[in-house]
């Protein structure tokens, strides 16, 4: 099975920058999304990347619209989220995972990466 390994996580001020990678040991599946996990709720989606090999289509959260962007790179086997204006309720684990119907995950978890946002 395909694992994920996610990085670039870091502690940034409010208003500042992170670029998360998720290298995947094998090939990316057409969809690929970023979660989010706060300590004590449930992980959320927060971005989607559709790739039909020519070109892409992304989706976001409300909670990260206009601030975070995700992107591909099919050769490298890599997603990333570029996360600007960080802001203290960005605070989180992030993870990486291929979705299937309804946006459901199913590929094991990687061991995620903490993003901290200092007020």
């Amino acid at each position: 099975q395909v694992q994920l390994v996610e990085s670039g996580g870091g502690l940034v001020q409010a208003g500042g920058s992170l670029r998360l990678s998720c290298a995947a040991s094998g090939s990316l599946f057409s969809i690929m999304g970023w979660f989010r996990q706060v300590s004590g709720k449930q992980r959320e989606l927060i971005a989607g990347i559709f790739s039909d090999g020519r070109t892409d289509s992304v989706d976001y959260a409300d909670s990260v619209k206009g601030r975070f962007t995700i992107s591909r790179d099919n050769a490298k086997n890599t997603v990333y989220l570029q996360m600007n204006n960080l802001q203290p309720e960005d605070t989180a684990v992030y993870y990486c995972n291929a979705l299937g119907d309804r946006n459901i995950p199913f590929l094991g978890w990687g061991q995620g990466t903490q993003v901290t946002v200092s007020s």
